[in-house]
């Protein structure tokens, strides 16, 4: 018997993406909604009640309207949004992190996506601070480029617009304020007592992003070497599917001393670079902030909950 799917939100990005992931599955029975009622809050109830799972696709607001449309206590939501990803009620959708993080992924029902940046940098931060490196009052600094597709719809038509504005061609820094809505998790799930001081820039690419924490040894909780760090994270990342730790300095993976953004675009890979020196480390992060860091995850979430291989329709 298929499995019953709704995407609330079809119609975004991540959705999108998430309905292109199920094209080829057999398993899965998806739940079409008519495009004139798909912001009818009772039909919405009515497909979301049907499904055995539902992935939002929407903003805050309406995510959180979504949740209480829900009535079934059968049916399991994955979100894609903001909205419940710092909330201990929920799973936290990234399983590499930590055998419990996998763990309530199989058996919760309610299950929150992380943020593309976010994955990127808890997959550095986590490991970090449960080795003992990294002090969680460290004075964390994050840099972070990504393809212009993660920034929407209204920005994807402007960036893809005729006659667009010169300062689209040029790398741009945005989140003047410090106050972008993936720095509560990227606090909360290392177990941070701040917020780091997060720069990221969007980008005249599609899709790719990469996501870089610099570390002076001397301010570290223990003493370590380059090579120690990238040891760690190779025996915490060893044997996952999705999450790849390339040798030390990237030899073997990079084909120049250059990290690109935008090379594992259309998987759901995650690579960890660790390079620098015994003075100062820097590790980053390359995903595809459409796959791992979004659609690809929540595929993933659903293979774990429903109890099949994680990869599947994945690689």
């Amino acid at each position: 018997m298929s499995v019953k799917v709704f995407i609330d939100g079809k119609e975004g990005t991540t959705g999108l993406k998430i309905f292109e992931r199920f094209a080829k599955r057999s398993d899965l029975e998806i739940i079409e909604i008519d495009e004139e009622k798909r912001k009818d809050s009772s039909e919405r109830a009515k497909c979301i009640n049907a499904s055995d799972y539902t992935f939002l696709c929407l903003p805050d607001a309406a995510s959180i309207e979504a949740v209480s449309l829900c009535t079934n206590p059968k049916t399991r939501i994955i979100d894609a949004s903001t909205a419940h990803r710092v909330n201990p009620a929920w799973a936290y959708g990234f399983p590499e992190l930590d055998k419990n993080f996998r763990e309530k992924i199989q058996v919760s029902n309610r299950v929150a996506n992380p943020g593309c940046y976010a994955s990127g940098f808890n997959a550095i931060a986590y490991p970090l601070v449960k080795s003992g490196i990294l002090p969680k009052d460290y004075p964390v600094c994050v840099n972070a480029v990504s393809g212009y597709s993660g920034a929407g719809k209204k920005a994807i038509a402007l960036y893809e617009a005729e006659g667009r504005n010169v300062e689209l061609d040029s790398p741009r820094l945005y989140a003047l304020t410090q106050a972008h809505k993936h720095l509560p998790e990227m606090k909360l799930i290392p177990g941070l007592e701040y917020e780091p001081v997060f720069n990221p820039y969007v980008c005249d690419y599609f899709q790719g992003m990469t996501v870089t924490v610099g570390l002076h040894t001397r301010l570290l909780a223990k003493k370590v070497s380059a090579k120690d760090v990238w040891e760690m994270f190779a025996k915490h990342y060893d044997g996952c599917n999705f999450v790849k730790v390339p040798a030390f300095m990237g030899e073997g993976t990079l084909s120049e001393p250059f990290i690109p953004a935008n090379t594992l675009a259309n998987t759901n890979l995650m690579e960890v670079f660790v390079y620098g020196n015994d003075d100062r480390i820097c590790v980053t992060t390359r995903l595809d902030n459409l796959g791992k860091g979004a659609s690809g995850a929540a595929v993933q979430c659903l293979n774990i909950m429903m109890g099949i291989d994680e990869t599947t329709g994945l690689i």
